[in-house]
């Protein structure tokens, strides 16, 4: 898995309630789309992972195979530091806390799921 720069910021953030998704732009020029339910399944909280010994990227779900089986609310977001987003989910759930470089290595936008598709076989 690739790992992005680690000079990548958002430049903006929306909640599109309307598309069920979250939007990025990255100050690359990168514009990111998330679908909440792809984001609600790749929290990467201890609860969410399974254990310590379950995070960190080598064990990051794989999102090209990921079938969310509920459908998610996103109820509010907050910036954490400099280097993540904290989302505050509709079952209550709040303690994942996304950093830039996991967000970024989840795009779900055409190219890097084309991308990450070409590089898994």
């Amino acid at each position: 898995m690739d790992e992005p720069p680690t000079d990548l910021r958002p430049t903006g953030i929306t909640h599109d309630r309307q598309g069920h998704q979250l939007l990025i732009t990255w100050n690359d020029g990168h514009e990111s789309v998330y679908p909440l339910d792809l984001l609600r399944a790749i929290c990467p909280c201890v609860s969410c992972r399974g254990g310590h010994d379950k995070m960190g990227p080598q064990h990051e779900p794989d999102i090209l195979t990921l079938t969310p089986t509920h459908s998610y609310e996103l109820r509010d977001m907050q910036l954490v530091g400099h280097y993540a987003l904290q989302l505050w989910w509709d079952d209550g759930h709040n303690s994942g806390i996304y950093t830039w470089s996991l967000l970024r290595r989840n795009c779900a936008c055409d190219a890097c799921l084309a991308g990450r598709a070409e590089r898994s076989g």
